[in-house]
């Protein structure tokens, strides 16, 4: 039985790069990683984060939680141990 790991990333005062390197980092450095929830103030990280997400294996959810702040949900379904 496997949990889900979920973990939130506050990068709310980056600007880019950072965003998208921050969360590039945290993909690749926690391959159990299974829910990444990314908040950030800084609208091109809505342009940069998802195809680099999707490119790991992850779907990507946008959702605008106040004016200007956005919440980025990256999940990998669990489909069984991959490495």
């Amino acid at each position: 039985m496997s949990e889900q790991e979920i973990k939130t990333l506050d990068l709310r005062g980056e600007i880019c790069p950072y965003p998208m390197l921050k969360t590039n980092e945290e993909l690749d450095s926690n391959k159990d990683l299974n829910i990444l929830e990314v908040m950030t103030d800084h609208s091109p990280a809505l342009s940069t984060i998802p195809p680099q997400a999707l490119k790991r294996g992850f779907e990507v959810e946008i959702n605008e939680i106040n004016n200007s702040e956005w919440k980025i949900t990256l999940t990998k379904e669990i489909k069984g141990e991959k490495k």
